[in-house]
């Protein structure tokens, strides 16, 4: 009952979803501040993915009912109206006994009480169906919700990349209208000028593209929650993201994150639960070597054969009980093949959990390396943006001194750029490694049994 009353609230969410969607799809989310967890919470309304994984999820609750219907009494209504030719109506001396027109009907109720053990394994298996559909539905739903965060972080990368080279265009043009200046006062040669005046024009094209790629991976934000942009906006979405990339330390013991996600990964507990279904097919398939038995019982009207048939006055009623039994003793070794095939299934089964463990181990073990390079990529350029910021300080220094030259300048500019626009990879980097990390281990999951 509980996991009916699981499903069912699942179920009402579904529903609930595509009444939100309208009124979520208006212009005015565009201009309001979203938060990572708003993201989140929008995805789990709106995104296609898991709408559809609501959808499979609504679908396996009507396959348990299919299952179980097997177990479950069935009651049956039937008629018959026939009209015969009289011609072929065997009569003695021209007398007949059968009516040329007829009509019978009945209800019938049938309760098998035996099947060879197949409905056990029926009622068993809907069980199991439960549990591996939720199973699979918070598989696509964790994927879905790693997808989303990913994004969102892809799109706080390509602000502060945009940002960036935005400012290094700012610095190199600053350092033209600098060498400008000085060759008008006929302090530097003319050299100077065309130097950094290709430094900014060298610049553009990836701050072009910066923003490029900031149109794109708001494009893709949006995709992700299920937004319906207005056709009108093409250009550039006005998305505006409230949490910034965050870099707090996250501590991981391997050992245990592998256990951890051997225990949590719904992928498996989907695995283990198929197992268990295999196992029962071959209870349901062995059944076919077993008779079935059944009780029954019935009410039936049928038409008088001397009397008028069309008046109900005149109809033949009663009641019928009793007991069947089926066998097939011979059916051409076909439950010889479904038994044969269940158990291929069941071993296939295994062999599937035990891979899917192992890449699951591999998964962990993967996600953390990423996530030690990220981290230790990170703490490397932790002063570097402060070193470079100096150096391009003394380069100046230097070259209105008149030790230093342009070069050195244009240099330590490049050199400035270059860190800054590690950092923030950087940044991004160890948020999305550490979310990755996160789903391998499945620490946003609780254990299914």
């Amino acid at each position: 009952m509980k996991s009916f009353t699981t499903l069912a609230a699942i179920a009402l969410i579904a529903l609930t979803a595509s009444v939100h969607a309208d009124t979520t799809n208006s212009t005015g989310w565009l201009t309001q501040p979203l938060s990572l967890a708003e993201a989140l919470n929008l995805a789990l309304k709106q995104n296609a993915t898991i709408s559809k994984a609501k959808n499979d999820l609504e679908a396996s609750h009507g396959l348990v009912v299919q299952t179980r219907a097997i177990a479950l009494p069935q009651l049956t209504a039937s008629g018959q109206v026939e009209k015969l030719d009289p011609n072929a109506i065997e009569s003695v001396s021209g007398f007949s006994q059968q009516q040329t027109r007829s009509w019978n009907t009945g209800i019938k109720l049938v309760q098998n009480i035996y099947m060879g053990g197949r409905m056990v394994a029926a009622i068993k298996a809907a069980d199991v169906t439960k549990v591996q559909a939720l199973a699979n539905y918070r598989t696509a739903v964790a994927n879905a919700l790693l997808n989303v965060r990913l994004a969102y972080y892809d799109v706080l990368l390509a602000e502060q990349l945009v940002t960036v080279r935005e400012a290094s265009v700012k610095l190199l043009a600053k350092e033209f209208d600098d060498q400008q200046h000085r060759f008008d006062a006929g302090t530097v040669p003319h050299f100077n000028v065309l130097r950094a005046e290709v430094a900014v024009a060298n610049e553009n094209p990836t701050l072009i593209a910066a923003r490029n790629s900031l149109r794109l991976a708001k494009n893709t934000l949006v995709n992700a929650l299920g937004y319906n942009l207005p056709r009108e906006i093409w250009d550039d979405i006005p998305l505006n993201l409230s949490d910034r990339l965050t870099t707090e330390p996250y501590a991981v013991n391997v050992s245990e994150a592998i256990q951890q996600a051997l225990n949590q990964r719904t992928e498996l507990t989907s695995l283990r639960q198929n197992i268990k279904l295999q196992k029962l097919n071959i209870v349901d398939a062995k059944s076919g070597y077993k008779p079935v038995i059944g009780l029954f019982a019935g009410y039936n009207w049928h038409s008088a054969s001397l009397l008028d048939p069309i008046e109900l006055s005149h109809a033949i009623e009663g009641w019928n009980a009793g007991a069947q039994l089926s066998w097939n003793i011979f059916d051409g070794a076909a439950t010889y093949g479904k038994v044969t095939q269940a158990k291929a299934n069941y071993a296939k089964a295994q062999t599937e959990l035990d891979d899917q463990s192992r890449l699951i181990e591999l998964g962990v073990r993967s996600a953390y390396s990423d996530f030690v390079q990220a981290r230790e990529t990170l703490e490397s350029q932790s002063k570097v943006v402060e070193l470079a910021d100096e150096a391009l300080r003394e380069a100046k220094a230097r070259a209105e001194a008149g030790t230093g030259t342009q070069l050195d300048v244009l240099n330590a500019e490049t050199e400035l750029t270059k860190s800054r626009t590690t950092q923030v990879q950087a940044q991004h980097d160890y948020t999305a490694a550490r979310a990755k990390l996160e789903r391998a281990i499945g620490a946003d999951l609780a254990p299914l049994k």
